[in-house]
């Protein structure tokens, strides 16, 4: 069984919505996009949430020479949404229910990403379907924004690795208990 990976970017006092300039995916240090890298060679599928799935395809589709685009534009993307009805951005599917990731999950094949959809990450949460969550936590108090976990849900976790980088940012990584 594939595994189901949440990977967000948090600020220190765990807000998820950045505010200003504090995460750029473009100027991150070397090591940290290298570790960004292997988790995205690591993983052939891709599922966000309608809001996070529009921001996405409005910015990263087609930026040449761009090795976020360029993965982006080629794994596969699932878009749980009931609203929208239609996805331009290559290789991308909108499912209107966590069947189908349930079922995404029991076919072979590499790691699941889900990252952003904060409202969809709160849902594959209550059911059973996220297996580890990693945050890359950015050393800035933003002091007021949306939380990784809006609705109070507290799942009970298992700490798999912490890492520093340069840039003062740690990575760390949960497996969510069933």
């Amino acid at each position: 069984m594939r595994k189901l990976i949440v990977t967000e970017n948090v600020t220190l006092d765990g807000i998820v919505s950045p505010i200003g300039d504090w995460f750029d995916p473009t100027k991150s240090d070397e090591e940290l996009l290298a570790t960004t890298n292997a988790h995205g060679a690591a993983a052939d599928a891709l599922v966000l949430g309608r809001t996070t799935y529009e921001e996405f395809a409005g910015y990263w589709p087609g930026r040449e020479g761009d090795p976020i685009s360029e993965y982006l534009d080629g794994v596969a993307k699932f878009v749980v949404s009931t609203s929208l009805e239609q996805a331009d951005w290559v290789n991308t599917t909108i499912v209107s229910s966590l069947d189908p990731i349930a079922d995404l999950k029991a076919e072979q094949g590499k790691d699941i990403t889900v990252t952003g959809s904060v409202t969809l990450v709160d849902s594959l949460l209550r059911a059973g379907l996220v297996d580890m969550v990693r945050l890359f936590v950015y050393p800035i108090v933003q002091g007021h924004g949306r939380t990784l976990f809006p609705t109070g849900l507290a799942p009970t976790v298992t700490l798999l690795e912490t890492k520093a980088f340069e840039s003062g940012v740690a990575l760390l990584s949960y497996e969510v208990d069933s």
